[in-house]
C-alpha cells in the first residue's frame, strides 16, 4: 500500500514537497481542510511565511485538527515556518505555534531572503545524513532543546533537524534539492 502524506497547503513550496513525495513512492495531498487530515500516514508542514500559515491554520479551523492529527500519533515534518510552527514556542516577532515539539523556534535568524545560502550537514551528523545539502532561506534557529529531542543533522555547530518521537523539524528546506532522505525518514517513522 502507498503511503499518504499531507502537505499543508495554504501557503510555501506546497508543489516541491509533493513532487519529492512522488520520487520516494509515496502519494502526496494538499491538505486544506480538516477532511483532508483522515486517512493520511503522516503530515508536512511546509516553509514559506510563518505568519501567513498561522493566519490560514486559523481561519480554515486547522489548529485543532492538526494537534490532534498528531497526538494520534501520526509522524509531522514541519520545514522552516513548519518547524518554527510546530515548537514549543517562536521568537523574533513570534507566531502562534502548535506546541508539539520541545524547541524554541528563532525566526529569521539565519538572516533575510538575501542572506539565503545552502551548507552541507557537519561531519558529526548523524551518519544517515552525511554529505546532506541543506538550503536556508530566511530559516529560523532551533534553541533550547528538551531533553526528548534528538540533533540528527548539524550546520556549523548549530543543530538543523530535529526529531522528538515521530515529530522531525528542519531549518532547511529539502524539498529544494534532489534529495529524499528527509521525506523517507518522515515515512519511515512509526505510529507512536
Amino acid at each position: 500500500m502507498t503511503d499518504r502524506v499531507g502537505v499543508l497547503a495554504i501557503q510555501g513550496d506546497v508543489d516541491a514537497h509533493l513532487a519529492a513525495l512522488e520520487r520516494i513512492g509515496a502519494e502526496g495531498v494538499p491538505v486544506l481542510r480538516e477532511k483532508h487530515l483522515a486517512d493520511l500516514q503522516a503530515l508536512i508542514l511546509p516553509g514559506g511565511e510563518s505568519t501567513t500559515i498561522a493566519k490560514g491554520l486559523e481561519r480554515l479551523q486547522l489548529w485543532q485538527p492538526v494537534r490532534a492529527f498528531a497526538e494520534s500519533g501520526r509522524p509531522l515534518l514541519g520545514t522552516c515556518a513548519g518547524a518554527i510552527l510546530l515548537a514549543r514556542a517562536s521568537r523574533n516577532h513570534p507566531v502562534p505555534t502548535l506546541g508539539l515539539m520541545d524547541v524554541v523556534a528563532l525566526r529569521n535568524d539565519y538572516g533575510t531572503q538575501v542572506n539565503s545560502f545552502a551548507a552541507s550537514a557537519d561531519p558529526d551528523s548523524d551518519p544517515r545524513f552525511l554529505g546532506l545539502r541543506c538550503v536556508f532561506i530566511r530559516a529560523p534557529r532551533l534553541t533550547g532543546a528538551g531533553p526528548d529531542v534528538e540533533i540528527l543533522v548539524r550546520v556549523d555547530g548549530e543543530p538543523v533537524l530535529v526529531r522528538q518521537g515521530n515529530r522531525l523539524a528542519c531549518s532547511f528546506h529539502p524539498e529544494l534539492t534532489q534529495d529524499t532522505r528527509i521525506h523517507e525518514l518522515l515515512v519511515s517513522q512509526p505510529l507512536r
